[in-house]
């Protein structure tokens, strides 16, 4: 694991089990959180941090499956890790269609947990990472005009600029004055630069 110092929260009624599996991320260098309760965990300031849930499925304040429900709902989600003592197919096929990175049986095996940890942590790296890069690339549009927006929808729909011209009343050489001053703005230097750019984007153009 590379970068910003991932943090995972363990939630497990059972102390002794979430004493063991702090201990096991300790042995691994991740930081975590412990927490008794689905409330505790919902009052607790997650900090800027990547990371993920190493959740019990039966609680006692509110069952696992449902608060990855709310999670998902609210789109507060970190990637969860699910684990039981009592567990079953129906409930395993539920957890993992609604995002889980696994479900696993108690006792659970320290290698198998570990590098569920490690691929829950990676994926919250790249939705975190895509997150960023959305602000970023909607930030440099809500920059452009009302022309270069137009300019630049035409360009995403494969227009050349006689064509956008054409569509926007405008003169070809209006349209290159336009574009060249938006794709300044984009901070791009080419075309295909463009189109990669605001792939994330191209719904909200």
């Amino acid at each position: 694991m590379t970068g910003e110092a991932p943090l995972v929260l363990i939630v497990d009624d059972d102390a002794s089990v979430r004493e063991a599996l702090a201990d096991l991320l300790r042995s691994a260098s991740v930081d975590s959180v412990s927490f008794g309760s689905t409330g505790e965990l919902l009052n607790f300031q997650h900090p800027d941090r990547p990371g993920c849930i190493v959740l019990d499925v039966q609680l006692p304040d509110l069952n696992g499956l449902t608060l990855q429900e709310q999670l998902n709902a609210n789109r507060r989600s970190l990637p969860i890790i699910f684990i039981t003592g009592f567990g079953d197919v129906p409930t395993s096929v539920r957890a993992m269609k609604a995002g889980a990175i696994d479900f696993l049986s108690k006792p659970v095996d320290a290698d198998e947990l570990l590098a569920a940890v490690d691929r829950a942590i990676e994926q919250d790296r790249s939705s975190r990472a895509d997150a960023r890069r959305l602000t970023e690339v909607s930030a440099l549009v809500e920059g452009l005009s009302t022309r270069e927006r137009d300019v630049l929808r035409g360009v995403s729909s494969g227009l050349m600029s006689k064509q956008i011209a054409y569509e926007l009343g405008l003169t070809e050489i209006t349209i290159k004055v336009h574009r060249a001053s938006m794709m300044k703005k984009m901070r791009v230097g080419s075309i295909i630069e463009l189109i990669r750019l605001i792939e994330p984007v191209r719904d909200r153009l």
